[in-house]
């Protein structure tokens, strides 16, 4: 029987997400094979964890890419960014706390893309007059990443409702980002 790696990688980002001190025993039990299978696909937990890096990666590009932050007002796109990471949100929050992604000084490519694709559309917010400029959109996107993870997190310790969990981290991200209009 054939097994599937990327079953077995969301199976880890949902094991880890939840127990990020879990034992590579633990994350084959959850994926259902055993430890010498999980040790054929990943050599251990670095490798483990830079497959689950790559996982975030693509699913965290892919969010940006239907979210669709070049059309319609900054607020909107933000909004539906914010429903389009929900689902990785989990596997963000994990990775945040691993500081093997940390090579020295260095941030990995794929996330130096992602993020100057999120400064876009804050940028692009300002330029339009919806967000704040006295914050920068580098600021604005490290609150955004700050927001989705705590989110993941009070969701998966049952503090929050799952159901609310856009609706919460838009706002407050809107809230904290919006220019307000003087009158």
């Amino acid at each position: 029987m054939a097994v599937d790696r990327t079953q077995v990688l969301r199976s880890a980002a949902a094991t880890l997400s939840l127990k990020a001190t879990a034992t590579l025993d633990d994350v084959a039990r959850a994926a259902g094979i055993g430890r010498a299978t999980l040790h054929r696909l990943f050599a251990g937990r670095d490798a483990l964890i830079r497959a689950l890096e790559e996982l975030a990666l693509e699913e965290m590009a892919a969010a940006i890419d239907g979210a669709a932050l070049d059309e319609g007002p900054a607020d909107e796109a933000l909004r539906r960014l914010v429903a389009g990471v929900e689902p990785v949100a989990p596997l963000l929050s994990f990775l945040v706390t691993e500081n093997q992604l940390f090579e020295g000084e260095e941030q990995h490519e794929g996330w130096a893309a992602l993020d100057a694709r999120v400064s876009a559309l804050f940028r692009r917010g300002q330029e339009q007059g919806v967000f704040r400029i006295d914050l920068t959109p580098a600021w604005l996107t490290e609150a955004f990443y700050g927001l989705i993870g705590s989110g993941a997190w009070a969701v998966m310790d049952g503090r929050v409702a799952a159901k609310d969990y856009q609706y919460m981290i838009a706002e407050l991200m809107l809230g904290g980002a919006r220019r307000s209009v003087e009158k």
